[in-house]
């Protein structure tokens, strides 16, 4: 059965027609090429498919399309808007966190999160978060050093009062 799906994408309100199998990875990837949005275990475990819904990370592969009606989604798409790298992508890039890539939107997203939830995150609570994340080339110890970092970046700088 199709039925019309209104949604804001990225910041973007859109409208398609959606069947009401499809999940919202499906739609983002085959009718928004938002190809950042990757599955891998299709079972919600791996985090590679991972996106913002109403600014929390959702499994996309476990999200009916139509269940996303009338709310946000963001994809990794949305940490840049003018073309530079976003705080915690510079991080990533610094840090060499990641070797094939796969996996490196979801983990940028929950950092993301985590980074709104806990600005000043233990090396504890790094690897506590992102537990849902699997990165199948091993660069957890880098991806660890790139989210505390992209914490300092982010973390209001506080001067001094004499």
């Amino acid at each position: 059965m199709t039925e019309l799906l209104q949604l804001t994408v990225n910041g973007r309100s859109q409208a398609l027609a959606a069947e009401s199998d499809q999940t919202l990875l499906d739609v983002l990837r085959n009718h928004f090429k938002l190809f950042s949005v990757r599955e891998a275990c299709g079972l919600g475990v791996c985090g590679s498919c991972t996106v913002s819904l109403d600014g929390r990370q959702v499994s996309s592969c476990l999200v009916l399309a139509l269940q996303a009606a009338g709310r946000e989604v963001e994809t990794v798409e949305a940490l840049s808007d003018d073309g530079s790298l976003h705080p915690i992508q510079q991080a990533f890039v610094e840090h060499g966190a990641f070797q094939c890539s796969f996996c490196t939107p979801g983990f940028l997203l929950a950092t993301r999160e985590l980074l709104t939830d806990d600005p000043d995150p233990t090396p504890d609570a790094v690897r506590h978060y992102l537990a849902g994340n699997l990165c199948r080339c091993g660069s957890y110890l880098k991806i660890e050093a790139a989210v505390l970092d992209a914490a300092a970046r982010l973390r209001p700088q506080t001067t001094e009062q004499a």
